[in-house]
């Protein structure tokens, strides 16, 4: 009786204090906050890539929550996420208050995602500055042009081909963020006219901001663009790398 006591309790305790493989399948790996207020421009393309956004993580196990609502840039509000992503803000998006807890949420760790206007951002708080890594200066027509794998051991471009061919609007920056970030694609100018950076013309990148993650891509200007399976696989490996589910091979 004894023994079978034990094993009645033990099955109880296994129940009550360990997750059934059911629920462990339930718990969403990890959580994006997709904030996409605009003072400037507004691209037509958020709502696209929002449910784009949304679809990812349906995918991959995920959550989204997407907002325009500045006053979620509070300390306990942020702590609910894991990745912020700017999805192609423009102007000045957050208050003082906002701001100082968002520098603290990333440099304690936390993700940042740009996407494409996430570079015409917040002009003059020089720590987004740095954390986006440059600043948008000018783009020509949209058109097709080349972009060339400069690092294919990230997340972000391990499925993407040597040479990428796809139309978009192609962003032209203030200054050129090599020194500073891990420049993952850069667009080739002799593909496409318009380009004012040169034969080094960083077009995605990768760093860390304290203890966290941020990770930018210049495209994404177009519906077309979200529904296009290599940029949503690039965007992905950007949300998994930023919250910190994958990792490349400097960090394995």
């Amino acid at each position: 009786m004894r023994t079978v006591s034990l094993l009645v309790a033990f099955g109880f305790l296994f129940a009550c204090g360990s997750p059934s493989p059911l629920q462990a399948q339930d718990q969403a790996a990890f959580s994006v906050l997709v904030y996409s207020k605009t003072n400037g421009y507004r691209h037509q393309s958020i709502p696209t890539g929002i449910e784009a956004l949304r679809s990812l993580g349906e995918e991959h196990g995920f959550d989204v929550t997407a907002t325009e609502d500045s006053t979620v840039f509070r300390p306990d509000r942020l702590a609910e996420h894991d990745v912020v992503v700017f999805l192609s803000t423009s102007g000045d998006v957050l208050g003082p208050t906002g701001q100082e807890a968002f520098r603290a949420f990333v440099e304690d760790g936390g993700g940042y995602v740009g996407i494409h206007a996430a570079a015409d951002t917040e002009y003059d708080w020089s720590w987004y500055g740095r954390l986006v890594g440059a600043y948008f200066k000018g783009h020509p027509e949209i058109q097709e042009a080349t972009v060339h794998i400069e690092d294919g051991d990230h997340p972000s471009t391990r499925m993407l081909p040597g040479d990428w061919t796809r139309r978009d609007e192609w962003y032209n920056y203030g200054s050129n963020p090599r020194d500073s970030v891990r420049v993952l694609l850069t667009l080739d100018e002799s593909t496409y006219d318009g380009g004012t950076m040169g034969d080094d013309h960083p077009i995605a990148w990768a760093h860390t901001v304290g203890n966290g993650q941020a990770w930018y891509t210049g495209l994404g200007h177009t519906d077309a663009a979200f529904q296009e399976d290599l940029f949503r696989q690039h965007l992905l490996g950007g949300l998994q790398w930023t919250a910190k589910t994958a990792t490349t091979p400097d960090t394995e």
